[in-house]
């Protein structure tokens, strides 16, 4: 029988290589550190997020403009309506759009009505004047009578005078009887008491016939007076432009019959403009006349003045006025679209961050984002334009937030950002 050889075999022990342990407790170490980081996130993450579907900002310190954005339209500030003073057919003058001067005719109203009434009133005056012409010949003539009268009294008195003396003369020489001295004395003394009462009627008749003659005057004054004012109104019935611009809206057909105090036209200065803005009722406490405003014509920007604020609110707005330099826009139109920034308030040094969706969460937190992880923190806002918010507290200047909408968080703690 032939043996095998393990009887000659050896047992060689092998001893572990060093290296290979080394390397597979680095890989362990590796494993373990990338896990705990990933535990970590994991645990301390409400959830995660896309970076891309995010916006962010970083907190800056600088000035800050707060502001309101509206809209308006271009009105003259100066455009009169025209009306008919009287009942009427109105011959037009003008059409829509063309130029005119002060003083110019643009309106001719004719008025039967006014005409009649105009001759009736005059023919009243003429004979007013023809009843005072009148008058004034009667006094004449009364007044002639009257001293006619006080001149044949006074002749009578110097003769009764004369007789008087006479009779007295005659008396003491016995040439005439007591009967006939005593009808002597009885005719002066008639003679001086018609003429007494000669003066008297003459003084009153004078004072009558003044005050008739002055009740004449004051008729014939208070007519012309009526004259004059229906002169007047028919002067009116010529309509001429109150200011020089352009004709606007023309209210009336052509030859139309128009009821007094009806609208006509409505000129246009076009040298005096203003900008009319619809502001949210919200805003209203917050105007304030003076504020500057900067408004935007097509492509022209221009700086205004905040002339008035509408006392009421319609339709949730309430109506302001800006006043702006004249000629300052050009090739500029009634009616025409205007967008404007109402400045309400301008503050320097203060930290601010670009404005955003997060503010619809109330403005009292923020996502202060530190590498991929977003915190969420308490802040407090302050003042805010159409483009940034001011920080009062929660932040410093150059951290960065989460601006867009919050909502996805779910009031989160925090966020993973990838």
């Amino acid at each position: 029988m032939i043996q095998d050889t393990s009887s000659q075999d050896t047992v060689v022990v092998t001893q572990p290589s060093r290296k290979k342990w080394v390397g597979v407790l680095a890989i362990l170490l590796i494993v373990g550190v990338f896990g705990y980081f990933f535990l970590f996130s994991s645990s301390t993450a409400g959830l995660s997020s896309s970076r891309d579907s995010l916006k962010f900002s970083v907190v800056t310190k600088g000035e800050l403009i707060r502001d309101i954005v509206t809209t308006g339209r271009i009105i003259a500030s100066n455009a009169p309506q025209l009306y008919s003073p009287e009942q009427g057919y109105v011959l037009l003058k003008v059409k829509p759009g063309d130029s005119v001067e002060k003083g110019d005719i643009v309106a001719i109203v004719d008025s039967p009505e006014l005409q009649n009434t105009m001759k009736q009133e005059q023919s009243a005056l003429a004979s007013l004047k023809s009843d005072l012409a009148r008058q004034e010949l009667d006094v004449r003539r009364q007044a002639l009578l009257l001293n006619k009268q006080a001149d044949i009294a006074n002749v009578e008195l110097v003769a009764a005078q004369r007789e008087e003396k006479r009779a007295k003369l005659s008396i003491k020489d016995h040439l005439i009887s007591q009967i006939d001295l005593e009808e002597a004395l009885d005719n002066l003394a008639k003679a001086q008491v018609t003429y007494k009462h000669a003066i008297s009627e003459i003084e009153l008749a004078t004072d009558t016939l003044a005050f008739e003659l002055k009740t004449t005057k004051e008729k014939v004054a208070r007519q012309a007076l009526v004259v004059d004012d229906l002169t007047r109104q028919l002067a009116d019935l010529t309509i001429k432009a109150s200011v020089s611009g352009v004709v606007g809206n023309v209210l009336i057909q052509p030859n139309a019959l128009v009821a007094k105090n009806e609208p006509l036209m409505k000129l246009v200065d076009l040298t005096a403009y203003e900008a009319e803005l619809n502001v949210a009722e919200s805003y209203a406490n917050e105007l304030g006349l003076g504020m500057s405003v900067e408004l935007k014509v097509g492509v022209q920007k221009v700086i205004g003045t905040l002339a008035s604020i509408s006392p009421e609110v319609v339709d949730r707005q309430v109506i302001a006025r800006v006043r702006f330099p004249e000629n300052s826009v050009q090739s500029i139109r009634q009616n025409q679209q205007v967008s404007a920034r109402i400045l309400l308030e301008n503050k320097s040094d203060v930290l601010k961050v670009e404005r955003g969706s997060f503010l619809q969460a109330g403005g009292a937190t923020a996502y202060l984002v530190t590498g991929d992880l977003a915190e969420r923190i308490d802040i407090q806002i302050g003042a805010t334009s159409i483009r940034e918010v001011e920080i009062l507290s929660g932040l410093e200047e150059g951290d960065q937030i989460i601006v867009s909408n919050y909502e996805q968080f779910n009031q989160a703690s925090t966020v993973l950002l990838r």
